[in-house]
């Protein structure tokens, strides 16, 4: 079962990722950072609560597991440059 709750949430995890390049494309740094940090967020949360919880809980590990990914995918959003906002030359 652990098997199969680790590919759950990896695929969870790049399901959310991809959805963040698509909705916030300029606010994220490179493509592949993101693509990465998705499923491996969602997979340690995943772990973590399989662990913690032990085996015959799906449902609260694949729930854990997005909520990871969407926290440490929410770490890597940059703050949106407005047009007051412009570099000061150094």
């Amino acid at each position: 079962m652990l098997f199969w709750e680790a590919l759950a949430s990896v695929l969870i995890g790049l399901v959310i990722a991809y959805g963040a390049l698509q909705r916030l494309p300029r606010r994220l740094p490179a493509r592949r950072l993101v693509l990465s940090t998705g499923p491996a967020a969602a997979l340690l949360g995943a772990l973590l609560t399989h662990t913690v919880l032990g085996s015959g809980h799906t449902a609260p590990v694949l729930i854990v597991a997005l909520g990871f990914a969407a926290a440490l995918l929410s770490l890597l959003i940059r703050p949106a440059r407005t047009r007051r906002q412009r570099s000061v030359p150094a």
